[in-house]
């Protein structure tokens, strides 16, 4: 991103963005709640057009990128979302079965061994038969990071994975996104978390004022409370 401004419909959300992600890092971006997280998480894969200034992800220019090119960079990404938004009226294996068939796979041996791929790499094997409702909220996480895998994206994006979820099991599922990365995948996770950031320390840019900037590993003291002022209890 280079002298980029997020917009919201007509809001100005973040100005003068200028951020560089490599193949292969781990990358969080934290800030207060309506700071700007996931609206930049939003630019990245054009749910948001970026109007001003210039972005290239996954090769594409997204001040340039065309309505019929968007879906062929989704398929380069792989999105986790806090909600979850698994369909709820089929089984776990026929919500990754719609996704993969949505998007070009046809051979049946071929899916089947792509799902069962993927599960295992979260620990879910068992959980093809199941419905969503019948799986906890940590484990339907796993789920949807294991969706996010299923075409190979070059990016993983993830807005507020552990929002919905306890310190261990949120422990656990960074655990996972941590093993995913040392293969070489990028990943983006926005988050309010901060426990999270300590104990899997990695690079982070912070949302504030409306616009974003690094921050240092160890040489940078931020009250971080004050980041979680705005947050309602859990």
């Amino acid at each position: 991103m280079k002298n980029a401004d997020i917009y919201q419909r007509e809001t100005l959300v973040l100005k003068n963005i200028n951020l560089s992600v490599n193949k292969g890092e781990f990358l969080y971006i934290i800030g207060k709640v309506g700071s700007g997280k996931s609206s930049l998480l939003k630019t990245f894969y054009n749910e948001l057009p970026l109007i001003v200034g210039n972005g290239t992800v996954c090769g594409y220019q997204l001040e340039k990128i065309r309505p019929k090119e968007v879906p062929f960079l989704r398929r380069k990404l792989g999105i986790v979302f806090q909600d979850f938004q698994l369909l709820t009226d089929r089984t776990i294996y026929k919500n990754f079965e719609f996704v993969l068939r949505a998007t070009g796979w046809h051979n049946e041996k071929s899916i089947k061994d792509r799902i069962y791929e993927v599960l295992a790499i979260v620990e879910m094997s068992h959980a093809g038969p199941r419905m969503p409702h019948q799986l906890s909220g940590g484990e339907q996480q796993r789920i949807v990071i294991a969706r996010a895998l299923l075409n190979n994206p070059e990016i993983i994006l993830a807005d507020e994975p552990t929002g919905n979820l306890d310190p261990e099991t949120s422990d656990a599922l960074l655990q996972v996104f941590m093993e995913i990365n040392a293969e070489g995948k990028t990943i983006v996770m926005a988050t309010h978390d901060y426990p999270i950031i300590q104990r899997f320390p990695a690079r982070k840019i912070i949302c504030e004022s409306n616009t974003i900037r690094e921050l240092a590993d160890d040489t940078e003291i931020i009250d971080f409370e004050s980041l979680l002022e705005d947050l309602p209890s859990m």
